[in-house]
């Protein structure tokens, strides 16, 4: 049995973060079966919550759901990792400018700097489980501020994949990402569109070659 879920929190959200949890450390390795029965007795849940918190990791991209295996753990490879990147640059890149360009227009970057101070927290205590979790809040969060709902939908099925991609390469010094951030930050604050967008490019495209070399040792290549 697992402890009760917090106040306002449902047996369902603290499914999802239990196996979400296992899922990033790899005690649910890629490829894995997810069985409801099994996660249910082990949670002390029914497998009602147990099947709702599965269907919105499958929104996440990391949970897969077929007619004849039913849930398990997504495959990983290296080319998923290097597409990743890829799409990362296509909206991630758009994103940071659009939300400069709010900023520039009078939007709220309130809850960008509380998410960006509580990263900084994160990194500076060297927690390497919050560190993936509020640099991934963080990306969000700029997708969110451009206001545009297709681009943030086209990003969610993506984000549990970036967070286990931050997760699996927590090798990489946190403190220059941080500083990296920061600086994006700065300039989407500062609503100044063209420099958020560059840094934003620099900053994903910077983790590409170390973050394939750091896997490719553990993923496939295909």
């Amino acid at each position: 049995m697992t402890d009760a879920p917090g106040p306002g929190a449902s047996h369902a959200d603290h499914a999802e973060r239990a196996i979400r949890a296992g899922i990033l450390s790899g005690a649910h390795p890629p490829g894995s079966r997810l069985r409801e029965r099994e996660l249910s007795e082990r949670l002390g849940f029914s497998r009602i919550p147990v099947r709702e918190a599965l269907t919105r990791l499958t929104g996440e991209g990391l949970v897969v759901l077929s007619p004849r295996r039913g849930a398990s753990v997504r495959d990983l490879s290296l080319r998923d990792i290097a597409e990743l990147f890829d799409l990362r640059l296509s909206l991630e890149v758009f994103a940071a400018r659009r939300a400069a360009e709010a900023c520039a227009a009078g939007g709220d970057g309130d809850r960008l700097r509380a998410l960006m101070a509580a990263a900084q927290d994160a990194t500076r205590r060297g927690d390497a489980d919050e560190i993936p979790a509020a640099n991934t809040a963080l990306h969000a969060e700029i997708v969110a501020m451009t206001g545009n709902r297709l681009l943030r939908d086209a990003l969610q099925p993506s984000l549990g994949l970036v967070q286990w991609l931050f997760t699996l390469t927590g090798g990489r010094d946190p403190r220059v990402q941080c500083a990296e951030h920061q600086d994006i930050c700065a300039a989407i604050h500062a609503g100044k569109p063209e420099l958020a967008a560059a840094l934003s490019y620099a900053h994903i495209e910077r983790g590409r070659a170390p973050s394939l070399a750091t896997l490719a040792g553990v993923l496939p290549a295909e």
